[in-house]
């Protein structure tokens, strides 16, 4: 294997190409001419040098730019061979100049943070509703943070000489509310907008070509697929990605190589995966929308696999009924997943912040996997139970279902 340069990949230059072919080969291109098929795991945690005086030169460079070290890997929090290949993929598929992965995806948007807040920028301008740990970091100024909510039009009128950062969740977890990337980030002026486009993925949008300047993934998702995963990672310029890679190798978030090979797997049936499951999500979509035990679905325009709907009845006994579907936090696995925001994802969140940004006690948010969309239903139509008495067959759907991607 040569192992000369965490960047060997990234190096080849590759005419354009389509995303499903992206998905599969990038972040392998040079694999054929070792000899190789299947990407290596490189478990290394530290890498021999009988050069301590270029060492040293190295690792100045680092510490000037953040810039991967040239030549042999160094350390495991500098950089890893086989991370490197799936940040290499994922900057490929968001369409920007580098990507760097994280322990998880609160790592990465900690990161952010504090890049921006040793640059004395520690201001933060939001948009509700967001994933409820993001929220809490923000609101509770855990790293030092103060956090100025408002909604996608009073985003200019939010901003302050001391702005860092702009962060917007679309669509939005867990109501689907979408917001217009290009408009925000036109409204952002020099301040960096973070799109988290961990439910959209860039299948279904890329939120560099919107203009924003970073965007987030918690990786644990549906770049991972599979629900055996942890990881984070930030899709951003190059001079951005020194500062993260600096403040990984300083506060040690590092990912796993062996997730970094799982994630890089599963890149490659990313684009099957989420059309699959967004034809069967706008299916249940379209019986959940017409059902009279359901006040009312959330469903975004751009499609997907995620699903949010509000019952007349109780929430907790479907939570409790469901047999074919897993009643589980997290999201964009092969199996469908259903959860109760307002008591698990988004408890942490201030009861009426939380109500306040749509999320009421009686939304169910729901992740479509793979299975027949007729098992589904069926497992969905015994959970919901018999109609509340006198609830009428008033659902209706945030917008209406978007033709699969």
């Amino acid at each position: 294997m040569d192992t000369t340069s965490t960047r060997a990949h990234a190096d080849i230059r590759t005419a354009p190409r389509a995303l499903a072919t992206e998905a599969v080969h990038a972040g392998r291109d040079d694999l054929a001419r070792q000899g190789l098929h299947a990407p290596p795991i490189d478990l290394s945690t530290t890498y021999p040098s009988y050069d301590s005086r270029g060492e040293a030169a190295r690792i100045d460079a680092f510490a000037t730019t953040g810039a991967e070290p040239d030549g042999p890997p160094v350390y495991g929090r500098l950089g890893n061979p086989t991370v490197a290949r799936f940040e290499t993929a994922l900057a490929r598929l968001e369409g920007t100049e580098a990507a760097v992965a994280f322990a998880s995806g609160m790592a990465a948007l900690s990161a952010v943070l504090l890049v921006r807040g040793s640059m004395g920028l520690r201001h933060v301008v939001a948009v509700r509703p967001l994933y409820g740990c993001s929220d809490h970091l923000l609101t509770a100024g855990l790293l030092g943070s103060e956090v100025t909510w408002t909604d996608p039009a009073g985003v200019a009128d939010a901003l302050r000489p001391d702005t860092g950062l702009v962060l917007v969740e679309s669509p939005a977890n867990p109501t689907l509310a979408e917001v217009d990337l290009r408009a925000v980030a036109h409204a952002c002026g020099s301040v960096p907008l973070l799109v988290d486009n961990t439910f959209a993925t860039p299948v279904l949008q890329r939120p560099a070509e919107q203009g924003a300047r970073l965007i987030l993934h918690s990786a644990t998702k549906y770049l991972g697929g599979h629900g055996d995963v942890l990881a984070g990672v930030i899709a951003c310029d190059e001079e951005f990605a020194g500062r993260l890679r600096q403040v990984r190798f300083a506060t040690g978030g590092v990912l796993h190589p062996l997730a970094g090979y799982l994630l890089l797997r599963g890149l490659s049936t990313l684009p099957v995966r989420v059309r699959a499951a967004s034809v069967t999500a706008a299916e249940l979509v379209r019986r959940l929308a017409a059902d009279p035990r359901v006040a009312r679905v959330h469903y975004p325009r751009i499609g997907g696999a995620m699903v949010a709907f509000e019952v007349y009845g109780d929430p907790h006994e479907v939570i409790g009924a469901v047999r074919l579907i897993t009643p589980a936090v997290s999201l964009g696995s092969v199996d469908t997943l259903i959860q109760h925001p307002a008591s698990i994802s988004h408890r942490i969140v201030d009861a009426d912040d939380r109500r306040g940004a749509g999320v009421s006690d009686r939304l169910l948010r729901m992740s479509v996997g793979l299975e027949d969309v007729e098992d589904l239903w069926s497992d969905l139509d015994q959970a919901l139970g018999r109609p509340v008495g006198g609830a009428g067959n008033c659902a209706t759907s945030q917008h209406e279902p978007a033709p699969a991607h």
